[in-house]
C-alpha cells in the first residue's frame, strides 16, 4: 500500500496522470506492436513465421505470468519502486530487441530481449491502476483513471498501425527503438512525480509458491491459445503445455486458498458482485479481441487494402476511444460507474451488431462508423468498470487488485485471437462445403464466402456485447469502507 504525505500528493497531478499514462501507453503498444512486422522479421532472418511468431508470444507469456506476481509484491515495497524499476527494464529491453540481433547470435537474443521487456512491462501494467486510487484525489480519480486506460486501450489498438508505418519505411528495429526515447523520459519524469512510499508492516511473506504456479500456469495458458492453430490442437506440444496449465491452475486455487498471505486472494471472490465486474472486464476486451485481430485481414483480403491503408481505417476506433474517454471522465461523476457502464453498452453493441453485416461491396464509410461505434462504446465503460474493481477492495489490496484488472485485459485478448480465428476458419469451411465452394469457383463468390466467415465471427462479439449490458445492468456499486471519503464524492446521485 502506498502512503504519501499527507495520505495524498497535492501537487504535480497532472505530470503524474502524464508518467502513468505514458507507461500503459507503451507496455499496451508492445503487446500488438510486433505482430504486423512479424513477415519482416522472418525474412530478416530467414526463419518460419511458426517460429518468427515467439517474438510476440514470449513478450505475453513474461508478462501475463508475472504480472499478478508484482502486484503482490508493489503492496510491500511500493509502486514506485516497482514502476520505475519496471520502466527501466522495458527501456533497456527495447533496446537490446532493436540492437543485440544485429551483433549477438541474431533470432534468440531478440526472444531473449522481448522476455527481458515482457518482464518491464509486466511490472509497469500491475501497478498502474493502483496508483490512480493511491496518490489522485478522489474528484480527479474517474479524469485520471479514463486518461490512463484509454492510454493502455490506445496502445493495444494503433500498435499494428504504428508497427506496419516504421517496418515498411524504417526497419522492424524501429517498432523497439521507439520506445527509448519515452522510455527515458517517463522514468526521469516518474522519479520525479511519483510520490514516495513506505513499507507495509505485517506482510507475512512472500508467497513464492503461489508466484511459481501463477507464472507456470497462466504461461502455459497463454502458449496453447497462441501457438495452438500453429503447432497442431492435438500436437504433443500443445496437449502437454493444456494439461500442465489445468494441473498448475488448479494447485494454485488449492494454495492460494489455504496459505495465509496468498499472493491473489480467492476468497474476493466469494462476492458475486465482485465476480461480475471482473467478469464484465474480461469480457469486454474478450468481444474487442475479435474485431482489433480480424478486421485488419478483412480489409486487406476482402477489399484488397494495403496495410497502411487499412491501419489507418483501423484509427477511426482509436480516435472514438480517444473522444469517449474524455467524456467518460467528466460522466463518471454525474453518472456513477453503474450508469455509464449501461450507457456505454449502446454504442457497442450497435458497432458489433454493423460488424456481423458486412459483405464483399461494404463501402469503408460503414466499416469507419462501425468501428467509431465500437471505440466509442469501449472508450466510456473500460474507466468506470476498473474504477469499480479497484474500490471494491481494502487499500492494502490495490497493487493485488491492479495486477488483476491488467491480467484482465491482457488474457481475454490472447484467448480472444485464437477463439474469433477458429470461428473464421470452420465458419469458411463450413459455408464453402454447403454452398459447394470449390477451389475452382470464381473469384466473387470465393470472397463472398471469406466475407460470411467474417460475420460469423463477429456475431460471437455482438452476443458478448448483450451479455455486457446484462451483466451491467446487474452491478451494485459496493464500495470498500476504505475510499468512503472518495465515494462521497464520486457515487453521487
Amino acid at each position: 500500500m502506498e502512503i504519501s504525505e499527507n495520505g495524498r500528493n497535492k501537487k504535480g497531478f497532472g505530470l503524474l496522470i502524464l508518467s502513468i499514462s505514458l507507461a500503459m501507453f507503451m507496455a499496451s503498444l508492445d503487446s500488438t506492436i510486433v505482430n504486423i512486422a512479424l513477415p519482416a522479421i522472418s525474412e530478416s532472418f530467414n526463419f518460419s513465421t511458426s517460429t518468427v511468431s515467439w517474438v510476440a508470444t514470449s513478450y505475453l507469456l513474461v508478462m501475463v505470468g508475472c504480472v499478478l506476481v508484482f502486484g503482490k509484491i508493489s503492496d510491500t515495497i511500493g509502486y514506485k519502486k516497482i514502476f520505475l524499476t519496471g520502466f527501466a527494464i522495458f527501456t533497456l529491453g527495447s533496446f537490446f530487441c532493436g540492437f543485440l540481433p544485429g551483433i549477438i547470435v541474431g533470432f534468440p537474443s531478440l526472444v531473449a530481449s522481448r522476455m527481458f521487456q515482457g518482464l518491464g512491462g509486466a511490472m509497469i501494467l500491475s501497478v498502474a491502476a493502483a496508483m490512480v486510487t493511491a496518490f489522485i484525489p478522489a474528484e480527479q480519480t474517474g479524469k485520471a483513471m479514463s486518461i490512463i486506460m484509454l492510454f493502455a486501450a490506445l496502445g493495444t489498438a494503433i500498435g499494428p498501425t504504428i508497427g506496419g508505418v516504421l517496418t515498411q519505411y524504417l526497419s522492424w528495429h524501429w517498432i523497439f527503438f521507439i520506445n527509448v526515447p519515452v522510455g527515458i523520459f517517463a522514468v526521469l519524469l516518474g522519479a520525479k512525480v511519483i510520490p514516495a512510499s513506505q513499507q507495509v508492516s505485517g506482510s507475512r511473506g512472500f508467497d513464492k509458491i503461489g508466484a511459481g504456479l501463477a507464472f507456470v500456469g497462466l504461461a502455459s495458458l497463454v502458449f496453447v491459445v497462441s501457438e495452438g492453430e500453429t503447432l497442431g490442437w492435438m500436437s504433443a506440444a500443445i496437449l502437454i503445455a493444456a494439461a500442465l496449465a489445468i494441473i498448475t491452475l488448479v494447485w494454485f486455487i488449492l494454495h492460494e486458498l489455504g496459505t495465509g498471505d496468498p499472493l491473489l486472494d480467492l476468497n474476493l471472490f466469494r462476492n458475486g458482485n465482485f465476480i461480475l465486474t471482473n467478469l464484465v472486464l474480461s469480457l469486454v476486451f474478450f468481444s474487442f479481441s475479435g474485431i482489433s485481430y480480424l478486421l485488419p485481414f478483412y480489409l486487406e483480403f476482402v477489399h484488397g487494402y494495403d496495410t497502411s491503408t487499412a491501419g489507418l481505417i483501423m484509427t477511426s476506433l482509436s480516435f472514438a476511444m480517444l473522444v469517449a474517454g474524455l467524456i467518460a471522465g467528466v460522466a463518471f461523476n454525474r453518472l456513477g460507474p453503474r450508469r455509464l457502464c449501461m450507457l456505454a453498452c449502446i454504442p457497442l453493441i450497435i458497432g458489433y451488431f454493423l460488424m456481423t453485416m458486412l459483405q464483399v461491396y461494404t463501402s469503408t464509410g460503414f466499416v469507419v462508423t462501425s468501428l467509431a461505434l465500437i471505440g466509442f462504446g469501449l472508450g466510456l465503460i473500460v474507466t468506470p468498470i476498473t474504477t469499480l474493481i479497484m474500490m471494491s477492495v481494502s487499500k492494502t489490496k490495490e497493487g493485488m487488485i491492479s495486477s488483476l484488472t491488467t491480467l484482465e485485459r491482457i488474457a481475454p485478448l490472447s484467448i480472444g485471437i485464437a477463439t474469433f480465428n477458429l470461428i473464421l476458419i470452420v465458419g469458411v469451411i463450413s459455408i464453402a462445403k454447403s454452398n459447394a465452394v470449390t477451389m475452382q469457383s470464381p473469384a466473387d463468390i470465393k470472397m463472398q464466402v471469406l466475407s460470411a466467415g467474417f460475420d460469423l465471427s463477429f456475431i460471437l462479439s455482438l452476443v458478448l456485447g448483450i451479455v455486457i449490458l446484462i451483466f451491467s445492468i446487474l452491478l451494485k456499486e459496493e464500495i470498500h469502507p476504505d475510499y468512503a471519503d472518495e465515494a462521497k464524492i464520486l457515487l453521487k446521485d
